[in-house]
């Protein structure tokens, strides 16, 4: 039986109605089950952590809980690429930051692609790099550092929690701005890093400020500046880099949190104000704090903040990372 053109575009307008109704009723459903967030790293990191305090408050809001799957390897890729393959139905969401969100697509060949794959949900917490060095080095201040640098070519030791890690590219612009030389030294992870600065073994690294700050406190490493532009609130004392004499070499450790490309808006949106009453109760923001975590402005919390934020990000790094030549083992 053939049907005419009237009915034809009456069947698939009707088609199309139901698609979308379908859609919003999922929506205003969602959540029905519980939500998997990736955590692209080890049980113990810092995304991990921030993951759990952050999605166990989710919790409260979206009336499911929030499963915590670690996924690591390949400098975060296997786990970011795991939500990049989900159903883009809010089930499965993806914590990450500068490493995986960021540098990934210019070290790794990743099988995604950051800025398409994936629907920004909410920017969550950032924390300041610090540049230290071993207690002995003659160099007081980073001024200081840079001449004894200059003097030294290609003597130094830069420790850092792997290849591509935020610590070696931060050391490659550090390098190409500062018109320095000395050898990256990777470990496994930031703790090996710390410990071989402490020890006496590595002469430079720079890490997450909070893992630094109780070894600079107890004397076993020196510090030289926060990289970033105003004071960290937990060290004060502590200068940036501007202040240091190298202005605008910042790197702030941010952390995010996406679904797969083409989640329906709705559920992003629901799961943005999950994301936004977490790190808006009080317990939170002290649980976080006291890993030295901070809140982003509640304007900077949006989708479209994660957004410009990470085009911004690839837009600065990649080039930098393209140009030192760093690629994932």
């Amino acid at each position: 039986m053939q049907i005419g053109r009237r009915e034809f575009l009456h069947l698939v307008g009707s088609a199309a109605a139901l698609t979308v109704a379908s859609r919003i009723a999922h929506a205003q459903q969602f959540p029905a089950r519980p939500i998997t967030m990736v955590v692209p790293y080890p049980a113990g990191g810092p995304a991990d952590v921030i993951a759990r305090i952050v999605g166990e408050r989710m919790r409260v809001s979206l009336g499911q809980p929030l499963l915590v799957e670690n996924v690591s390897g390949a400098g975060g890729t296997l786990g970011v690429a795991r939500v990049a393959r989900a159903a883009p139905d809010g089930y499965t969401l993806s914590i990450g930051q500068l490493n995986s969100h960021v540098f990934s697509g210019a070290v790794y060949s990743a099988p995604y692609d950051l800025p398409r794959d994936f629907a920004p949900v909410a920017l969550l917490t950032t924390n300041p790099l610090m540049i230290v060095g071993k207690r002995d080095l003659p160099a007081s201040n980073l001024k200081e550092l840079i001449g004894w640098l200059k003097a030294n070519p290609d003597k130094a030791s830069f420790a850092t929690p792997g290849v591509g890690s935020p610590s070696h590219v931060w050391g490659a612009y550090f390098q190409a701005k500062t018109g320095t030389l000395f050898q990256f030294v990777p470990y496994r992870g930031g703790a090996p890093a710390l410990q071989a600065i402490a020890s006496g073994q590595i002469d430079l690294t720079c890490l997450q400020a909070s893992d630094l700050l109780p070894r600079v406190r107890s004397g076993d490493i020196k510090a030289y500046a926060i990289l970033a532009d105003i004071h960290w609130g937990r060290a004060t004392d502590i200068p940036t880099v501007d202040e240091a004499g190298v202005p605008g070499l910042y790197m702030p450790f941010w952390h995010g949190l996406w679904a797969p490309a083409n989640t329906p808006r709705d559920i992003v949106s629901k799961l943005n104000r999950a994301a936004i009453e977490a790190v808006g109760d009080p317990s939170v923001r002290q649980r976080l704090a006291d890993i030295g975590q901070e809140i982003f402005p509640r304007e900077q919390q949006t989708p479209e903040a994660l957004a410009a934020l990470q085009k911004a990000e690839i837009e600065k790094w990649w080039p930098i990372i393209k140009a030192a030549n760093i690629k994932g083992e």
